[in-house]
């Protein structure tokens, strides 16, 4: 058998499902070893491969995670908050290291992935991309340079079919914009203006979500002032990044101890 890592990917037949499908597959560093779908989907039961409409890959998909899992030493989840918390304790109980790229958590979401972080190695980021989490980086030493004369406003932009706002990205940017200020990100937030909203109160970090077409994704960060504004930018034209940077968080994990990491920890930052 080969000593390459054996990775399942869940929600194979979603956009990412498909993109982390064909990244492993095509790696040459890790083995795909397991496709999930949700039970009755019309993919249970096929080579992934051909559910795809291209060649077999030898892996059928199954709606059977835990069997998935057990012959994996990694687990990659772009799903669902209700589905990311389960397979969370099915990685755990089989000790494979879960990549979780799923936004729109909540804080029970986060103690229930926190808990099964006690048995195995998850690495968790609302972006998988190197160059967003270097923007999250600049974000916090900026917003750390300069004080709040400078409003702080991330604006983001993403596809129209992304049912959470604002994306898990700009929340990384507004908690590091909120690190860099020492102050706590829900104490700052001001999201989702309507209406007769005042003027904006000093201090506060702002978000604005864009939905339409195609777009992959694209955050601004802004701070401006009276008489200037500094403007941090990162935008993604290919899905391919946020695999490419999963399968390295999935590699990364293998041998670590338990415990919950980030993106900044696989990429030494």
């Amino acid at each position: 058998m080969s000593s390459l890592p054996g990775i399942v990917v869940t929600g194979a037949s979603g956009h990412m499902g498909r993109m982390l499908i064909q990244t492993v597959a095509a790696s040459g560093a890790a083995r795909l070893v397991g496709a999930v779908e949700r039970a009755g989907h019309a993919w249970v039961g096929k080579d992934v491969g051909v559910a795809m409409g291209g060649a077999p890959l030898g892996v059928m998909v199954t709606d059977d995670a835990l069997e998935a899992f057990a012959q994996a030493q990694a687990v990659i989840d772009f799903t669902a908050p209700a589905a990311t918390v389960g397979f969370a304790a099915l990685a755990a109980q089989a000790r494979a290291v879960h990549v979780i790229g799923t936004t729109g958590l909540s804080e029970d979401d986060l103690a229930k992935i926190g808990a099964a972080a006690r048995h195995a190695v998850i690495v968790r980021a609302g972006n998988m991309s190197l160059g967003v989490n270097l923007l999250v980086q600049l974000t916090r030493k900026v917003a750390a340079a300069l004080d709040e004369d400078f409003d702080i406003e991330i604006v983001e932009a993403h596809h129209n079919r992304k049912v959470d706002a604002p994306s898990g990205t700009a929340l990384m940017l507004g908690a590091a914009a909120a690190d860099g200020r020492g102050v706590s990100l829900d104490a700052a937030k001001d999201a989702a203006r309507d209406g007769i909203t005042g003027a904006r109160q000093r201090g506060h970090i702002g978000f604005s979500a864009i939905r339409g077409g195609d777009i992959v994704g694209e955050h601004d960060v802004i701070f401006a002032a009276a008489g200037e504004r500094v403007v941090l930018r990162h935008v993604a034209t290919d899905r391919a990044i946020f695999a490419r940077g999963a399968l390295k968080a999935a590699l990364w994990g293998q041998g670590k101890n338990p415990g919950e990491y980030s993106m900044l920890d696989v990429l030494g930052l």
